[in-house]
């Protein structure tokens, strides 16, 4: 008889040492928002809630959701901005210096005419005049 209430008793504390293990283990996404400052974290403990109705299916999903998020870099996708502004930055520099490069070639061929129109001119001008001679 002493043996049958200790196995009920082995029972019992097994079955609830399972139940709120399984609780504690469904808790750990929140505790890694929580300690990494997660905007998020309000929502990652009540979907750890909402996993345990669903046979844990949202569980690998809050681990990966909780920890993409850092305090120090956030998301991860500042870099990729500050590299996207740099190009944007560098490609604004091309273009200028393109524009610049323009005006500079137009004007030089403005000036190479200027200087051989007067040339044709003044060859046209004595040829025109050796000819009446």
């Amino acid at each position: 008889m002493l043996l049958d209430y200790v196995a009920l008793g082995l029972l019992v504390f097994v079955a609830l040492v399972l139940f709120y293990g399984v609780i504690v283990i469904h808790d750990i996404p929140y505790e890694i928002a929580k300690k990494r400052n997660h905007p998020h974290q309000d929502a990652i403990h009540v979907t750890g809630w909402i996993s345990l109705f669903t046979l844990h299916a949202l569980w690998p999903f809050l681990w990966i959701w909780a920890t993409l998020w850092r305090e120090d870099r956030g998301w991860g996708m500042t870099q990729i901005k500050q590299e996207q502004s740099d190009l944007h930055h560098d490609i604004t520099q091309l273009n200028q210096q393109l524009n610049d490069l323009t005006q500079q070639v137009a004007q030089l061929k403005e000036a190479q005419q200027q200087q051989t129109q007067p040339q044709t001119t003044a060859k046209a001008t004595t040829e025109h005049s050796e000819g009446e001679a």
